[in-house]
């Protein structure tokens, strides 16, 4: 009976603390699920508090059959993709070109950025294109005052009975037409001692002649001008396209220096390019036409002086065989 009593009080004991352990990982919370953290903010340490001592009798060893889990390590987060960095002359470079690059686009910033050779072609086509319009103008007012005073003195001329007639009409005049008429009444004075003894053939063919060359000067004198036309409208195309040429090379220059085919560093370049193009052919084509205007505005004046130098022609003809009637009669008698 002693025996029995002196077992059972250790197995008392026993069955006592393993009711404790086990009651106590019961009320022990669960261990929270690891957080992941982020890269960029570091993970705060967090303060362990310092456990109370174990009581003697928790401190005595516990069965093995009562185990506690483990909390499960976090998984490491994910690193961060790292992108390949650009090499350090190119960078450079490309900040390079970027500082460089013209941040107005309009045409006039087009022109101060431009190379100084783009710029010579641009002055010289605008320059070439206000000589165009001065001589549209001078000529066009010029033409217009020719053909109103040529249509006066054919008028005159068609209305007048004789060649003193007529010379006394346009006798305050100093226009082409006009000087038909004095040349002719000229000529007829200076063969007045000749007429009494030839025919009028030869005073005839040297008025005419005369005519002839005064239409030819003012033909000359009114196309004056028209020529600078005729070479701005075909050179100025291919100066352009000098232009245009010079800066394209340019822009493949700055692409080989960048080292990229970024649109923003071939864009300006080109742009540059093709303005001295439109400038070329801004100075070409008023040019070609104002030209033409020109062209058939002269042979019109030109017939004009035709007509009224036709007309004195007739009217010293008149004269002559008006001054042939009278010896002709008295011949007769």
């Amino acid at each position: 009976m002693l025996r029995v009593t002196g077992l059972a009080a250790p197995l008392a004991v026993f069955f006592v603390l393993s009711g404790a352990v086990a009651s106590s990982a019961q009320e022990q919370p669960a261990p929270a699920a690891p957080q992941a953290v982020s890269p960029q903010t570091p993970a705060t340490p967090q303060t362990v508090s310092p456990q109370a001592p174990a009581s003697p009798v928790q401190a005595e060893p516990v069965s093995p059959s009562v185990t506690q889990s483990a909390p499960a390590a976090p998984e490491p987060a994910a690193a961060p993709v790292a992108t390949p960095a650009t090499p350090a002359p190119v960078a450079a470079a490309q900040n390079d070109v970027q500082l460089t690059l013209p941040h107005d686009l309009s045409p006039w910033g087009m022109f101060i950025n431009a190379d100084i050779v783009v710029k010579a072609v641009m002055v010289g086509l605008a320059f070439a294109s206000l000589v165009t319009w001065t001589v549209w103008v001078a000529k066009s007012l010029e033409l217009a005052a020719a053909r109103i005073a040529a249509g006066r003195a054919l008028k005159a001329i068609g209305e007048a009975r004789n060649l003193a007639d007529a010379g006394r009409q346009l006798a305050s005049r100093r226009d082409a037409g006009a000087l038909l008429v004095q040349a002719a009444t000229q000529e007829v004075q200076l063969s007045e001692r000749a007429l009494d003894h030839v025919d009028g053939a030869g005073l005839k063919e040297r008025v005419s002649s005369r005519l002839g060359r005064i239409e030819a000067q003012a033909g000359r004198r009114m196309s004056r001008g028209t020529g600078v036309l005729a070479t701005i409208g075909s050179t100025a195309p291919f100066v352009g396209l000098f232009g245009t040429v010079w800066g394209i090379m340019n822009s493949f220059i700055g692409i080989s220096e960048a080292q990229t085919t970024n649109l923003a560093v071939v864009a300006p370049g080109i742009a540059e390019a093709l303005l001295a193009t439109a400038l070329g052919l801004v100075a070409a084509i008023p040019a070609v036409v104002i030209y033409n205007v020109f062209a058939r505005s002269i042979t019109g004046y030109r017939q004009l002086l035709a007509d009224a130098s036709a007309g004195v022609e007739r009217l010293v003809s008149r004269d002559l065989d008006f001054r042939a009637t009278p010896r002709t009669a008295l011949a007769a008698e």
